[in-house]
């Protein structure tokens, strides 16, 4: 896939999944404004992906609604346009329902659904003017219930649904999509699901165990779903919801 010339933002790009999609982006010939909540963490990711001028920081706590929309204009000006945005910025925990207060449920819906309709809403009159294109990273979890994670399988949902209404909403100018992964071999995996277990190694094969195709995915395969819908040869896609779990959801 040739993106070369193409204006992208990617939230949550500094690491994870974000950080994929804005290597690939990147390889593929795209100019890549890289969110991350704060300046030192988007510089540190700049660094990584090798610099130069088809990068741009565009750092701001998608958390807040002022922080939508300085990523989003920081990418505007610095590419005096955007062809597409990507909301992957997002945070997951896991509780019992009678353990998940305020605070939690503020900290995921303020991220993972508010962040990305706010990004969504300040990028639109770029996208319309471009006719480009969102993708959403929600979640396996935002299309069945997971017991343990309930306020997050909430936000996910949210986005699911969101991205469907959207997508009709802003047609025939702008695309919307959602890629949904399953268990994905990221940093926020290993250290919150993996690492802070009692037996770590036993929590690792139960998410292997968890996809029918008993592994865990890379960053990099997400990543290159993400710009298959991006792409031009997704363009008679939108508003669906693409699932990349490895069969997690089929029986569902």
């Amino acid at each position: 896939m040739d993106f070369t010339g193409k204006r992208v933002l990617v939230t949550g790009g500094s690491r994870g999944i974000g950080y994929a999609v804005a290597e690939a982006f990147l390889a593929a010939g795209a100019r890549v404004a890289v969110n991350g909540t704060t300046g030192q963490s988007v510089n540190t990711a700049l660094e990584r992906l090798g610099g130069g001028p088809n990068l741009v920081a565009a750092p701001g706590d998608i958390g807040t609604v002022a922080g939508c929309e300085s990523a989003v204009q920081t990418a505007v000006d610095a590419f005096g346009g955007l062809d597409i945005l990507v909301n992957s910025a997002g945070i997951g925990s896991g509780r019992p329902i009678e353990d998940s207060d305020e605070a939690m449920w503020d900290a995921h819906v303020d991220v993972n659904l508010k962040g990305t309709f706010f990004c969504c809403r300040a990028a639109l009159p770029a996208l319309r003017e471009s006719k480009g294109n969102i993708v959403n990273i929600a979640s396996d979890a935002g299309l069945i219930g997971v017991p343990g994670i309930t306020v997050y399988c909430a936000s996910k949902g949210g986005v699911v649904n969101m991205t469907r209404a959207m997508a009709l909403e802003v047609a025939p100018d702008v695309r919307v999509n959602t890629v949904c992964p399953g268990y994905v071999d990221t940093d926020m995996i290993r250290r919150d699901h993996i690492d802070k277990k009692d037996d770590p190694e036993a929590a690792e094969q139960r998410m292997i165990d968890y996809a029918p195709l008993k592994r865990i995915a890379t960053p990099a395969e997400i990543s290159q779903s993400v710009l298959y819908l991006a792409s031009f040869d997704a363009r008679f896609i939108t508003g669906a919801a693409l699932a990349i779990d490895g069969g997690s959801t089929a029986g569902h």
